[in-house]
Order: C-alpha cells, then structure tokens, then sequence
C-alpha cells in the first residue's frame, strides 16, 4: 500500500493512499467464496453453484461492500504507519474503485495538535480556604427555624416580615393591564416577590385598609409591555398575619430526621452538611482557577471537529436543561463557540499533563466522586448500583476524578497563595 501526506493547515492533512488492485480482487474473491457455501440460487443446491454463478449474481455487490470495508481499514492502516492521529473521521473522496485496478482516494482530516505544556512550577494561583464555625452553625439553625415559619393573625399594621392578605387592581395612566389584578394574594414584606414599592407601600396598613401606592416597572421587566413603566395599584387590605417560629427543641431536631440525641446531634449533623457542602464548593471555585490559568498559559490549536462535537453537545445541555426535545430550540451556536473551544483546550491540555506526569487514577477519588453524586437523593445504594452496572455513566465518574486529581497535581506544584475566606462569603449565605 502506497501512502503520501502533506499538511494543508495547522492541524488539516491530506493523505493519498493507494492499495493494490491484487489486494482488492484477493479480497473479493475471498468473499465470493465464502458466499458459495451458502447461497441459495435457483437451480442449485445450497452451497453447489459454480464461483462463476456467484461472480455473475453478487459480485457487484461483494465489489462495492470490499471497496466500502477497504477504505475504512487501509486508512486505519495508513494513519498508524504515518504515525498519525485524527481528530475526528475522515473526508475520504475515492479516485480509482474500478475492480482490476488499484483502490486509490484522497482522505482529508484533522489531527490533534501537538500540546506543550508551560512549566506548572511557573503558575501563579490563588487558593481560597474557609472553614465552618460555631456561629455558622446558629446562622444556619437559624435558617432552619426560619423555613418552619407559621403566620398568626395580628390586630395591628403590617410590618417588614408579616404576610399580608390582599387584594388589588393596577392601572397604567387609568387604563387596567393584563395581570395586574389579583384577590386574596398573601405577600410576606421584605421577602422581595414582589416589587419592592408595592411590598414597601404595605407596611403600616391594618385589615381593612385600602391604599393607592404607586409603582415603577423596572426597565428591564420581564413584560415588556410594562417595563419602565408607572402603575397605579388600588390596594384593599384583607389580613395581617405576624410570623412564629419553632423554638429549637426537641420537636424541632425530629422535623429534621434527629430522633434521638436532641439537639447536639442536629447540630453534629448540621455541620457535616455545611463542612461537605463547603467542601464541594471551594473544590470546584479553586478548580475554576486552575482551569483558567491552564488556559491562560497554553496555547492551544483546537481541531476544527472537535470544536463542533462540543458545540453539539452544549447546545443538547442547553436543551435538557429547558426539557426541550425539538431541534429548532437549540440555542445558536454562534454565543457557544467561545465556551466550547475553551473545553476542548481545556481537555488537551488536561490529557497532556495526565500523560506527562503519570497520574493514574485513584479508586478512592472515584468513590468519593460517585458518594458526592448519589448523595442528595434518597436511595443512594440503589443509585450506586444503577451507577455501577453502566459503564458510559462510570466512564463519566472517572474522568471527573482523575481531573480533581489533576487539579491537585497543579496546586501542588504551582506557586499558590491561599486566600482565607469564610462559610457566609464562599456560600452566599445569609441566615
């Protein structure tokens, strides 16, 4: 087999392959025997028709499967022996596939780029830290509390966290709009559901009370029909209602599955949920970092077919995200080319560094990978084990390990400062 490449682009190859004709009728006549022992033709028994018989009825066929089957294999063979590795399949455009003569196309393709990586040693990282106090742990019982919250009825005027009954009608220069009216519409103050004129023109009124409060659509106010907008909303109080909250005793650790061991067992399993939680989360904001200086310092020339596969796939997450099944409501992918060539660089040059330093994957990481997956759903066991018994979704579990474990390998060696930080800043948490 006859092979010549020569580069058209960074990354584009154009290969020139020609097999021997005796390669291709060898081939051929090998099938056509085969296909003799059991071909049924009218006149002969089964497996008793002359090699001539077969030619004439199947050998077309046999010659366009042969020639089908011979491309794909030789240019296996050809990009091995050129020592060459695609990046996606092939454009192959055959020249010659007449039987008799040799078997010759032209296969265009990508291969991936060579990837060197910058000196690790070199980077400059930031690493947050943070840890989970007592106090974090009364703000967070506290927030507990606060979503076991009851409304009583309260003879007095409406202050920042009742909920208040209502009933109201909007106006834009006298004119109702749609959705601007409702009855019997409970809104708690301060709680933001509402627009905050509205929310703030309550306060003070008592049941029975009936006020105008007038209101400004924000700008970019998801009806455009109302955004920038002035409204007039006539208001007719109906009840006010102050919160109670449970006290932490007893009763309150069993809303929160503590049957036994009261109240330091709940704050025992209160902080096993913040510390894995903070965990979690300054493992994936320090990996952002990593991620982003990796990409800063390399260099790297994406092929052109893995760019699109990850576009696809962006654009099939956009659409799971929104349950949507119909192709039209694919986001464009113009806004996704930047995101998608930043995560095939991102992959090359996370395989590079995997390669270059050896890193074997660790069957603890891959555990603890799977307990972070299964962990917020009930049946965690059963989950496991659905896990375990497919082999794509485990596959999935792994590369995410073994790239924690790459991240690691990095700040391990990188030139790294670490940024004390706390529970409330790291979680965006406010009691």
């Amino acid at each position: 087999m006859q092979v010549s490449v020569e580069s058209i682009g960074k990354l584009e190859r154009r290969m020139q392959v020609q097999v021997p004709a005796e390669r291709v009728s060898e081939e051929i006549a090998a099938r056509l025997k085969t296909l003799s022992r059991t071909a049924r033709l009218k006149g002969f028994r089964p497996g008793k028709a002359p090699l001539k018989v077969i030619r004439q009825q199947f050998g077309v066929q046999v010659h366009r499967e042969v020639i089908g089957e011979l491309l794909q294999s030789s240019f296996s063979e050809a990009v091995t022996r050129e020592q060459l590795a695609p990046a996606g399949s092939p454009r192959i455009e055959p020249r010659s596939i007449a039987e008799g003569e040799d078997l010759t196309y032209v296969a265009t393709f990508e291969v991936f780029p060579e990837v060197s990586l910058a000196p690790v040693d070199a980077l400059e990282l930031e690493r947050v830290t943070a840890e989970v106090t007592e106090a974090d742990v009364d703000a967070m019982i506290e927030r507990l509390r606060k979503q076991q919250v009851t409304y009583r009825s309260a003879a007095r005027a409406a202050a920042a966290g009742d909920r208040v009954t209502v009933d109201f009608e909007g106006s834009i220069d006298g004119t109702p709009f749609a959705g601007g009216k409702g009855e019997d519409v409970a809104i708690v103050l301060g709680e933001g559901r509402m627009l905050a004129q509205l929310e703030t023109g309550l306060q003070g009124l008592a049941a029975g009370d009936a006020k105008v409060i007038e209101v400004d659509f924000p700008a970019d106010y998801r009806a455009t029909e109302l955004a920038g907008k002035r409204a007039s909303f006539a208001v007719t109080v109906k009840g006010v209602e102050e919160p109670h909250y449970p006290e932490v005793d007893e009763e309150f650790c069993k809303q929160f599955g503590v049957a036994e061991g009261g109240i330091p067992k709940l704050r025992e399993d209160v902080l096993a949920n913040m510390r894995r939680e903070l965990e979690q989360t300054l493992r994936n904001r320090n990996k952002a970092a990593v991620l982003e200086r990796l990409y800063q310092a390399n260099a790297v020339d994406v092929p052109n077919a893995l760019l699109e596969d990850q576009i696809r796939d962006l654009q099939v997450e956009a659409m799971r995200r929104i349950g949507a099944k119909d192709a039209s409501q694919a986001p464009p992918r113009e806004p996704l080319i930047e995101p998608a060539r930043r995560r095939v660089a991102l992959g090359l040059l996370f395989n590079e560094l995997i390669r270059r330093e050896n890193i074997v994957l660790d069957a603890r990481r891959t555990e603890q990978r799977l307990e972070e997956v299964v962990g917020a759903y009930g049946d965690a066991e059963g989950l496991k084990r659905a896990y375990r018994a497919n082999a794509q979704a485990m596959r999935q579990i792994e590369n995410l390990a073994l790239e924690d474990q790459a991240v690691d390998w990095v700040l391990a060696h990188a030139k790294v400062r670490e940024v004390p930080s706390t529970f409330k800043d790291v979680m965006n948490f406010a009691a």
